[in-house]
């Protein structure tokens, strides 16, 4: 169950690493629009979510493999 969860998060970083760095290329290639900022921005927070959901879903993967680790 922990891993399944782990591999889902894996999965929904991928998404957005393919994802993001096509909106930041569009908002790159139409810097003259009034939507420039705003496309940019959604952009670079897709990729700051997908490098965040990266790291979650290896540490659930870790911890489902090895167990989780007791802090005492």
């Amino acid at each position: 169950e922990l891993l399944g969860k782990g591999v889902q998060r894996m999965s929904i970083a991928l998404i957005f690493m393919f994802i993001s760095p096509v909106i930041i290329h569009s908002s790159f290639k139409n810097q003259d629009h009034i939507l420039y900022i705003p496309v940019l921005i959604l952009g670079l927070l897709g990729a700051v979510f997908a490098i965040y959901m990266a790291f979650k879903g290896i540490k659930t993967i870790m911890d489902a493999i090895f167990g989780k680790k007791n802090k005492s």
